[in-house]
């Protein structure tokens, strides 16, 4: 699904216009944005968003089989609510 079909998905849901979704679906996406970047998010019946820690590695290019230093970064995570795994079951 495309930002486009969510946001058409969420007007016909919300019986607003496409305008007014897709406005409320920037804001919710720079909310939870801002709010991840201060440690994470808990969407009840959806799931949680955490910032979690890689370690520094190192790897080999695998077509050269030169190493390579990957430095330390923070990723996003994910973790599925109970509700939206059984949905995709």
């Amino acid at each position: 699904m495309t930002k486009k079909e969510l946001v058409a998905a969420i007007a016909d849901r919300a019986d607003v216009s496409v305008a007014v979704a897709a406005k409320v679906y920037d804001a919710a996406v720079e909310v939870l944005g801002d709010e991840i970047g201060k440690g994470g998010v808990r969407v009840d019946g959806f799931g949680t968003f955490k910032v979690n820690g890689r370690a520094a590695r190192v790897a080999k290019n695998p077509r050269t089989g030169e190493t390579i230093n990957v430095p330390a970064k923070r990723v996003v995570g994910f973790k599925a609510a109970a509700d939206l795994n059984a949905k995709g079951k």
